[in-house]
């Protein structure tokens, strides 16, 4: 009788969710538990975001159909910060202070999620946090389900550096311009220092978010690497930048067996937005592809396809899952254990209960949160692009990394590893 309770609850939710759309505020019940989901649906970063908001209505709709969270339905609460980041924390303050929320699920870029850190800490809530950064940090109120530098940025420029790699000599590090990329670039150009790599074999540039003229910047790192040693592109582009960019990349004929470029915030997702065939072979570094072959995956791909058709998701039959997707359906997972192992919503007890957590991840790897640094062991993948716009791994570590959020080649952080 309680799993046919629990079951209709969940249509209901599920029902309101389709009738209500995208953003949705549910009317305060208390046999509910609310969850807040903070992801720009609009704005330069809609076109990675809006996919997140979809996979956390996802999970939460799967969790209920098994009963929600010790007993109680999951009552998710959209809203849309619209990719402007002091709007983020102002959204943060309303789902916790007004809507009462239990925990958040949210931000992509690093300068959203520094917006909300005082919030956050300030009403003493919980965010998740899902995509990869830059480390230099550690949050009590915060779990931080992508990865480190050290699962993602240094494993791929020492892939770049490798004979499978193409053993390139010079880099160009390329971002939009904000924390992220600039404080990723300099852990970058100190591991490449320490590896030999010299200041003028270095280029750096930036561009602001929603930039689309690549033309100059093209230009620029053909004649770097026309200098005469192996070159390679470390891009920290984020938001709908990347689509003028790699179609300016394939319109200058710019391949990946002359200039391979790997990406740090270009996923399946992105690639949605450009004709994929004259990006093969260029390059992304991640913790999950949609390609991976496993049946967690298989399942995990089939339940977002059916629940994109279900709710009306526009090209529903060409959606396709990523990294950050995969990392906020595991978040999420991993926060209902933990909730039910404290036997409570405290955000405290909570918190206590996550280190140490496991679940098996759509990657294939069992993911454990660390006891101590708040942030996922995970595997790293790195990818060829396909011409379908899918990635082929063309290598991987054997099992999950501990994350090294404080990065070991920045001087001072020797002290730093733990909370």
């Amino acid at each position: 009788m309680k799993n046919r309770r629990s079951f209709i609850k969940a249509l209901t939710l599920s029902a309101s969710i389709a009738a209500i759309g995208s953003v949705s505020t549910f009317a305060q019940a208390a046999d509910t538990i609310k969850v807040g989901i903070l992801h720009s649906l609009s704005g330069t970063m809609a076109i990675s975001e809006t996919a997140l908001k979809n996979t956390a209505l996802m999970t939460i709709e799967e969790i209920n159909a098994n009963g929600g969270v010790m007993g109680k339905m999951l009552e998710p609460v959209v809203v849309d910060p619209a990719s402007d980041w002091p709007l983020f924390a102002e959204k943060a303050r309303q789902l916790i202070s007004q809507d009462k929320v239990s925990v958040v699920f949210g931000c992509w870029t690093s300068v959203s999620r520094k917006s909300v850190l005082p919030v956050f800490k300030e009403l003493n809530s919980l965010l998740f946090y899902p995509v990869q950064y830059e480390g230099e940090e550690l949050e009590k109120n915060v779990f931080y389900t992508g990865a480190a530098p050290n699962q993602q940025a240094i494993p791929a420029v020492e892939y770049l550096m490798s004979k499978d790699g193409g053993e390139a000599k010079r880099f160009v590090l390329l971002g939009t311009d904000y924390v992220y990329p600039r404080t990723t670039n300099k852990i970058l150009r100190a591991f490449l220092h320490s590896k030999g790599v010299a200041d003028a074999d270095i280029m750096e540039e930036y561009t602001p978010f929603g930039h689309s003229d690549y033309q100059t910047i093209i230009a620029k790192i053909k004649k770097f690497a026309a200098e005469g040693k192996k070159t390679a592109v470390v891009s920290t582009i984020n938001g709908d930048s990347n689509v003028p960019f790699y179609k300016e990349l394939g319109n200058a004929g710019l391949k990946a067996t002359d200039v391979p470029v790997v990406a740090f915030s270009v996923g399946e997702e992105e690639l949605r937005g450009v004709d994929a065939k004259p990006l093969a072979g260029h390059l992304a570094a991640w913790n999950y592809f949609m390609s991976v072959k496993n049946p967690t995956n298989a399942a995990f791909i089939k339940k977002y396809q059916t629940w994109a058709k279900a709710n009306g998701v526009p090209n529903a039959d060409t959606v396709v899952t990523n990294d950050p997707m995969e990392a906020t359906y595991v978040g999420i997972h991993m926060w209902k254990q933990a909730v039910e192992q404290a036997g409570t919503t405290d955000v405290d007890k909570v918190i206590a209960a996550m280190g140490g957590q496991t679940f098996k991840a759509p990657s294939g790897f069992t993911l454990t949160m660390d006891k101590t640094n708040h942030h996922l062991h995970k595997p790293v993948l790195i990818g060829e692009v396909r011409p379908d716009g899918q990635f082929s791994t063309v290598w991987k570590t054997k099992e999950p990394i501990r994350a090294q959020p404080w990065s070991p080649y920045i001087e001072g952080n020797e002290s730093k590893q733990g909370m």
